[in-house]
């Protein structure tokens, strides 16, 4: 499976995926107070599943499966404290890094991993990272 970087106003046949967070009230998942959600939308209208395995969920893809939205766009709504992390989105069974992942590091198998980071604050404004 490929990984197609998308620019914008092209045609719906592709992939694209992109993380944006923001400050949330809300304490789910046991985390605490400051912790902000993270929305992971991925497109690929030929997936049939998705899911995300990383750094936040201890690389277990099951525990993280993402929303089938229609159109072949899935989306999943994360809540986690400050920190750096690192992840892989599962396509149908293939582990891929983010195409469009600002920043990535080696992992321990030759390839990439995809690294977004949680800032600390209290007013954070929506934005895409």
């Amino acid at each position: 499976m490929n990984a197609v970087l998308i620019i914008p106003n092209c045609n719906d046949h592709r992939k694209d995926t992109n993380i944006m967070k923001n400050k949330t009230k809300q304490n789910t998942n046991g985390n605490s107070k400051g912790s902000h959600s993270v929305k992971v939308k991925f497109e690929d209208p030929t997936a049939t599943s998705v899911a995300i395995a990383g750094t936040f969920n201890n690389w277990r893809p099951e525990a993280t499966h993402m929303v089938p939205l229609g159109d072949g766009r899935w989306l999943k709504v994360l809540v986690l404290p400050p920190g750096t992390y690192e992840y892989l989105l599962i396509v149908d069974g293939s582990w891929l890094p983010d195409p469009l992942a600002k920043k990535t590091v080696p992992n321990a198998f030759g390839g990439v991993n995809s690294v977004f980071d949680v800032p600390n604050g209290e007013n954070l404004p929506d934005r895409k990272i």
